[in-house]
């Protein structure tokens, strides 16, 4: 008889069950997140079709344009969790301040964040984006009072779960609540999420590297100085040829990093744009990094663990450094 392959409702159970985990309530909304995250593919395969692509005339938060995608994706994870009783609130890259959970549904203990359409600059061209999101409890003395932003100011080392869904060739979930990494694949003829990797493990270390290049003049000596001993290639002092890749879609660039090793860099640099760092703390460092040191990896902001960074803003940016062990101890060192 075939194996049946496990799907997510069955993982999470598991993880419920057998390994404790999970609790029913963060089950339950991540099964919420995944199902959203299939209509969010859906809207995403349709392209053109669905009359989808292309911007709006607003901006977000963040200064940036919106595209059509971004704000559809923003609606999509709202509405789906907003009625399910397992949160507290909600916080978007998208959005000013946090979403509260509307008197009229029933409130939970748990902290949704989410990046709703990562890499949106690639929409148009076809290129693979995802959706990140990263779930925290709610601080305990909030039961009784209305969530506040600075409830969400939790290191990533508090993450209870996190995950990314990749729209690409194959729409996949790669999902963490602390007792490693999975991936699940989304059949599309059955709707469901079926487990295709039970142990994704990142090798410790690698020969490729992905940053842009383009910001090279920008960047701080540390960080110059290892792109060029890698460049250097096997006459270098690292001994080996690198090849370089640059998606520009950070759940891309981190996917293939999962799958085959790697390092991404997104470091700070000398522009006053840059000088924090360009990704947002809350919604893509901290799921990512929490995603990649559960599969081996490690991740910096070039000196310190981005899971121990204290937030002190919603919308705050950080240096980015992870992948590969061995290769990111590597950077550290040239910071220090």
């Amino acid at each position: 008889m075939k194996q049946k392959h496990k799907t997510l409702t069955q993982y999470l159970v598991e993880q419920q069950r057998q390994e404790k985990a999970v609790s029913a309530e963060v089950r339950l909304l991540i099964e919420t997140v995944a199902r959203a995250c299939k209509a969010i593919g859906h809207a995403v395969s349709k392209g053109a079709l669905g009359g989808v692509l292309g911007s709006l005339e607003s901006e977000n938060v963040q200064g940036e344009v919106q595209k059509k995608l971004d704000v559809l994706s923003n609606e999509i994870l709202l509405e789906a969790n907003e009625w399910g009783g397992h949160l507290a609130a909600m916080a978007s890259e998208e959005m000013e301040t946090i979403h509260r959970i509307p008197n009229r549904y029933p409130r939970g203990e748990y902290l949704l964040l989410f990046d709703p359409l990562d890499g949106s600059s690639n929409i148009d061209v076809n290129v693979s984006i995802g959706t990140i999101f990263s779930v925290l409890q709610a601080p305990r003395d909030a039961s009784g009072r209305d969530i506040a932003e600075s409830d969400f100011l939790q290191p990533g080392s508090r993450q209870v779960a996190a995950g990314y869904a990749v729209y690409g060739p194959q729409t996949m979930l790669v999902l963490t609540v602390g007792t490693g990494v999975v991936a699940f694949t989304l059949d599309r003829e059955m709707g469901s999420w079926v487990l295709t990797n039970e142990n994704m493990t990142i090798p410790e270390q690698t020969s490729e590297f992905a940053i842009n290049m383009s910001n090279m003049r920008h960047w701080e000596a540390p960080v110059k100085r290892y792109i060029d001993d890698c460049l250097a290639g096997k006459t270098g002092p690292l001994g080996k040829d690198y090849n370089m890749r640059w998606i520009a879609s950070m759940v891309a660039d981190v996917h293939r990093i999962m799958t085959r090793g790697g390092i991404f860099m997104y470091p700070r640099d000398e522009r006053a744009s840059g000088k924090n760092g360009k990704l947002r703390l809350m919604y893509e460092a901290n799921p990512m990094s929490f995603i990649v040191e559960q599969a081996g990896g490690a991740a910096i902001d070039g000196v310190n663990r981005i899971l121990d960074l204290e937030p002190t803003a919603l919308h705050q940016r950080t240096g980015v450094i992870l992948g590969s062990r061995q290769e990111v101890e590597r950077v550290r060192h040239y910071h220090k």
